[in-house]
């Protein structure tokens, strides 16, 4: 049997193509491969650890959406569900909710500013003012010696 030359044509460059799209789907495989190794970090949650419930799914948080808080907590984790979840123990206003949460949706608690940046030094001063100082400018001036425009 004899093949029509533009049909043998037709089919080298299918050929090529399928080659050369295999080719770049594993290339962007191996890519993203180091990229998600370089910067992934396994998270190393154990029982007893307090943790925060991200509330982007919780419809029972009352208020308007962009108000509410994004994480409840802490919590309690109450046990490793497979190597992805976590079992947590919830507040009393959301025990109805299933406990089990992804590890996408957890994050630590930190009990203190302490805990979390150990080098960090207070600072006794406010930048606000509590009343029994002066302000860094006079009243009915701005910071630029300006005259305010708003009459209180």
């Amino acid at each position: 049997m004899t093949i029509h030359p533009t049909a043998k044509y037709s089919h080298d460059m299918l050929k090529r193509a399928c080659d050369t799209a295999s080719r770049c789907i594993a290339e962007a495989k191996e890519y993203n491969k180091q990229r998600w190794d370089k910067s992934h970090m396994e998270p190393d949650f154990k029982e007893g650890d307090q943790v925060l419930v991200l509330t982007l799914n919780f419809n029972n948080v009352k208020g308007p959406k962009n108000m509410r808080d994004s994480f409840l907590g802490s919590s309690t984790i109450i046990k490793l569900v497979g190597e992805n979840a976590v079992e947590v123990k919830l507040m009393e206003e959301f025990s109805r909710k299933h406990p089990v949460f992804p590890l996408s949706l957890v994050k630590p608690y930190f009990q203190t500013e302490e805990a979390k940046f150990p080098s960090r030094k207070k600072n006794p001063t406010s930048t606000r003012n509590s009343g029994g100082g002066r302000l860094p400018w006079p009243c009915g001036e701005n910071h630029q010696g300006q005259k305010d425009k708003v009459a209180w």
